[in-house]
């Protein structure tokens, strides 16, 4: 998917909505462990309930892996199932050497068909590159996390003074460009989010960690706004386990629903 086709999207549907498909095997109801595939059947009627209110989905690949290749059956289903209008995050965070992110990245833009995949840089260029490869494939880098770690060295300083990740921002941007590098910034660290527009001001950020985690959508957007939205922000929990009964999938279509309400307010205030 191309960037212009992503905005025209968000315009479309007045929603900058990314659906996390964290689908845990614990949390999903129980009469649907009796079908032939559980995880795919939860997915499709998430998808199905909130197609209409997102723009893009990201299934946690480690949701998937741990049931080992039936997981990945599942996942390819899913990605296959998800509308192509729709963006899809393989989120992966993989980063290994060059011979070894070029399978990782065979494995996501090539076998899955995924639109993009996240992407941690601390092994720096080599690691990242080959992922650029692919056209109309985006990376997802890991700028600034909401984790407890993220304290262990994201906020170490240089000589200079300057905190890790805006090291890796400066240097990311000489590998990728706005079309196919987004970065990912946690929304519970919402003046974080406006640093990072500093020094990357045109790139999209996806932000996880509304509403379950307690990041403010009014928030991440004031800080991480740019003239083309530049925002996809993720919720998981807060719908895809809006109830774990039978009514599983109308509860999280009325729950993306209105979370797109809210996002449609600030499209609209925005006058984009």
């Amino acid at each position: 998917m191309t960037r212009a086709q992503l905005i025209q999207e968000i315009k479309t549907k007045r929603s900058f909505l990314c659906v996390g498909l964290d689908t845990d095997l614990k949390k999903i109801p129980a009469h649907l462990l009796d079908t032939e595939d559980p995880i795919f059947e939860f997915n499709k009627a998430i998808i199905d309930a909130t197609k209409d209110f997102c723009v893009a989905y990201k299934p946690n690949i480690a949701f998937y892996e741990c049931h080992g290749p039936k997981g990945w059956e599942s996942l390819k289903k899913t990605i296959d199932y998800i509308p192509k209008n729709i963006f899809t995050i393989a989120d992966a965070k993989r980063g290994d050497i060059g011979n070894t992110s070029r399978y990782y990245a065979d494995t996501f833009f090539k076998y899955l068909n995924a639109d993009s995949v996240t992407i941690a840089p601390y092994m720096g260029k080599d690691s990242v590159t080959p992922f650029f490869e692919y056209e109309n494939k985006w990376v997802i880098l890991l700028a600034l996390t909401s984790n407890k770690g993220a304290l262990d060295f994201q906020f170490l300083t240089d000589s200079n003074n300057e905190e890790l990740y805006k090291k890796v921002l400066r240097k990311s941007q000489e590998w990728g460009t706005d079309e196919n590098l987004m970065y990912v910034v946690g929304a519970t660290r919402a003046e974080g989010i406006g640093e990072v527009r500093k020094i990357v001001p045109n790139h999209f950020f996806l932000v996880p960690g509304v509403g379950a985690q307690g990041g403010s959508l009014i928030d991440v957007t004031n800080y991480g706004w740019n003239d083309d939205c530049g925002i996809l922000v993720n919720s998981s929990r807060g719908i895809i386990y809006a109830s774990q009964d039978k009514d599983f999938a109308q509860k999280a279509g009325e729950s993306a629903k209105a979370l797109q309400g809210q996002m449609a307010k600030i499209l609209d205030q925005k006058n984009f």
